[in-house]
């Protein structure tokens, strides 16, 4: 009998054993499906996020951020006494092709009227047209009439390192022209500056800010060395009338300020234009 029981005792425990055996597998394979399905779920979450965050369930694309058109490099006015703050201009969302009309009115006659190149020259347009926002030219003096045949204008300190308190970079300075043998220009070629031409002159060079140049006569360099920025379109009698008076010493030893005061009386910009679409050839 004893034998009997233990034998039944050792197959109850047998079964059991195999019970439990069966439930942890079980309860193992269950937690692998678990650990699966999660892991699918965060992926699934991850993508997704992924694809909201570059837009992809947006109902319009996002426009591309803009890009600084212009870097303004701030001046320091506490170093120059001559400069002026009036801000910056925008860097972003100029315009930069057509043109834009500029009008200077002097006490010698005018007014100049001088179409700025936003598409050659979109800085130096976009300076000017800040710096006639804020009245920056009106009443200041064109402070010297150059050697090389312009009308220095746009230094309210007439010293010739005044201006606003910032600065840029050239932008359309022209190409040199081709050597003769002589090392002269070679003649017939077009002048880098011809008559009308209305350039950036910074101090250092290549530091533009508010001075300007507007020639009287055709200037044509070896190594050019100013953004140009638009030309004259009406009153270039004006400018050759200015650029025929007599100067005296600026009190540096150069013979080259007006001895009678050019004023700037007004200095406006228009709105940008665009250039006119070309018409199509005759077929």
């Amino acid at each position: 009998m004893a034998s009997s029981r233990d034998r039944q005792r050792k197959l109850a425990r047998a079964k059991l054993d195999r019970q439990l055996a069966r439930r942890a597998a079980t309860a193992k394979r269950r937690r692998q499906i678990q650990a699966g399905v999660g892991a699918a779920v965060v992926l699934a979450l991850i993508v997704a996020g992924s694809a909201w965050a570059l837009g992809a369930f947006d109902s319009e694309p996002k426009k591309q951020a803009a890009e600084d058109t212009c870097l303004w490099t701030p001046q320091d006015g506490a170093g120059n006494a001559n400069v002026k703050d009036v801000g910056v201009p925008a860097t972003k969302d100029l315009p930069t092709s057509g043109t834009r009309p500029m009008t200077v009115t002097t006490n010698q006659g005018g007014p100049i009227t001088v179409d700025l190149d936003l598409a050659a020259a979109p800085c130096g347009g976009a300076s000017l047209a800040h710096l006639a926002s804020r009245s920056f030219y009106n009443d200041t003096k064109c402070h010297e009439i150059t050697a090389e045949g312009a009308l220095r204008c746009g230094d309210p300190s007439g010293t010739g390192i005044g201006g606003p308190t910032y600065s840029f970079y050239d932008e359309n300075v022209p190409t040199g022209p081709e050597p003769s043998p002589s090392a002269s220009p070679a003649p017939g070629q077009p002048p880098a500056y011809p008559k009308g031409t209305v350039a950036l002159i910074g101090n250092p060079p290549g530091s533009n800010g508010s001075q300007f140049l507007i020639f009287f006569k055709d200037f044509n360099p070896a190594k050019p060395a100013y953004s140009v920025v638009g030309k004259v379109t009406g009153g270039l009698d004006v400018v050759e009338k200015i650029g025929a008076l007599p100067t005296v010493d600026n009190g540096s030893g150069a013979k080259v300020k007006p001895k009678t005061d050019v004023v700037i009386q007004s200095l406006t910009v228009g709105e940008p234009k665009t250039a006119p679409a070309a018409s199509p050839s005759a077929g």
